[in-house]
């Protein structure tokens, strides 16, 4: 069984967290599948991955191409994850469930704490993976720097 980490933003934009996230899991020889609610707002996010930092590639694709198996990271939104992702991270308020949990080694939650709905929406979430049982742990930037604030 694996763990949700629920990163409240509140300095960086997404996708600049969600770009240091997948770089610290494919560097540590995970499978990505990054989960959506808008098929607009994930390729949005495809081309900013594509655009990020001079000094950094970040592999990836967005669902629905031939080649989904084969890419270490893989936009989506849909539950499916054809790449055969050991990780999960969700954005824009995209539902996680315990079974998600339990079936990824690792479960990212971002959401901009500066956005009532979003965060509302995570606090749903982690109580409702908490009555589940399963682990959890929250990560806040407000000092500047991820700080672990609380676990399950």
């Amino acid at each position: 069984m694996g763990t949700a980490l629920f990163y409240h933003l509140t300095r960086r934009p997404m996708e600049e967290t969600l770009a240091m996230l997948l770089g610290k899991a494919t560097g540590a020889g995970m499978r990505v599948v990054v989960r959506g609610t808008d098929l607009g707002r994930m390729g949005w996010l495809d081309e900013k991955l594509w655009l990020g930092a001079d000094d950094g590639f970040l592999p990836h694709g967005l669902a629905g191409g031939d080649h989904d198996a084969l890419q270490p990271v893989l936009l989506t939104t849909t539950s499916e994850a054809p790449n055969a992702a050991t990780c999960l991270m969700t954005v824009d308020g995209a539902a996680v469930s315990a079974e998600d949990v339990a079936a990824m080694d690792r479960v990212c939650v971002l959401f901009d704490g500066n956005d009532t709905q979003a965060l509302d929406g995570a606090r749903a979430q982690w109580k409702a993976l908490k009555d589940a049982g399963a682990k959890a742990q929250y990560w806040s930037e407000e000092t500047g720097r991820w700080e672990k604030m609380a676990e399950t």
